[in-house]
């Protein structure tokens, strides 16, 4: 099993779908013996919806990809060249491009069974813009693996960005009026950096959920390894009582055959003592007898 596939693999599935694919991958792995490769895959995190969206762009479309990145480098050597006219035209370009590819994604996930809202599009928009302004994050993207939506680093060039209303239009509106949207874009910005906190705050939460549950992985495998010896020692226990019970009983026969052996040879010996002292007695009569026979003759 290899991990690069594993995860080609998992952040192509709908988020939904992800963290019980994830745990199957590792189990598998797991499985195999390769306790590393385990680790490795439960560490993954599961995307966001605009994430895989943007995932789901990359793998589906990769033409785009190429392009989008071109136009990134073209727009990035244009701000530094200081091409006021290219940058016109390529940051019109952009946002039109950015646009139809937000909304191409929202079709792929559709077509993949899990819509996603015009505030999940706006994400991925982002994400595309980001990936125009900044080539670690074009890198990132291009490979399909996000578990969240990017955004433009800080000093992002503001003609990267959507269009504002020209300062004419600005002029024309009253100051009430002004102050009023001056005010909501203010409230907006302000939702927008708590949403971000928020999301940054619930990805730390899942990142650390999936660091305990990989701590729980590892815990559970060394468990059910000392239960495999503490069983193996028992049964070893067991067969060596037994060998003992049996050692204790032969040692038992053995000594009741000595015992026995004992008494047998002390049996034989007051028997030989007996016989020899009749024996010495019969060949002590014989020869008295010889001798008065010898005598009377």
């Amino acid at each position: 099993m290899d991990l690069d596939a594993v995860v080609d693999e998992l952040y192509s599935v709908a988020p939904g779908d992800f963290t019980a694919a994830r745990d199957e991958r590792a189990r598998a792995a797991s499985a195999e013996g390769d306790r590393e490769l385990s680790e490795q895959i439960r560490r993954l995190r599961r995307p966001t919806l605009a994430a895989w969206a943007s995932n789901l762009l990359v793998r589906e479309q990769p033409d785009e990809v190429k392009r989008l990145v071109q136009l990134g480098e073209a727009l990035r050597r244009a701000h530094q060249d200081l091409d006021g006219e290219q940058l016109r035209e390529l940051s019109a370009r952009q946002h039109q491009v950015t646009s139809a590819l937000a909304r191409q994604a929202g079709r792929l996930t559709a077509q993949a069974g899990q819509r996603i809202s015009d505030d999940m599009r706006q994400e991925v928009q982002d994400t595309l813009h980001a990936v125009l302004a900044d080539p670690e994050a074009a890198e990132q993207w291009a490979k399909g693996r996000l578990t969240k939506p990017l955004s433009a680093p800080a000093g992002f060039p503001a003609l990267f960005r959507q269009p504002t209303p020209p300062s004419a239009d600005r002029r024309t509106e009253p100051a009430g009026e002004v102050a009023d949207l001056e005010a909501a874009r203010t409230r907006r910005r302000e939702q927008e950096e708590r949403l971000e906190r928020a999301r940054q705050q619930a990805a730390d939460a899942e990142q650390d959920l999936h660091d305990r549950e990989a701590e729980l992985t590892t815990a559970e495998e060394q468990l059910g390894r000392a239960e495999d010896e503490q069983r193996q020692a028992e049964q070893r226990v067991t067969e060596l009582s037994r060998q003992l019970q049996d050692a204790e009983h032969e040692q038992q026969r053995v000594r009741e055959a000595a015992r026995k052996a004992r008494a047998h040879t002390r049996d034989a010996d007051r028997a030989a003592r007996e016989a020899r002292r009749r024996a010495e007695e019969a060949a002590a009569h014989a020869r008295e007898l010889a001798e008065q026979t010898r005598h009377r003759a």
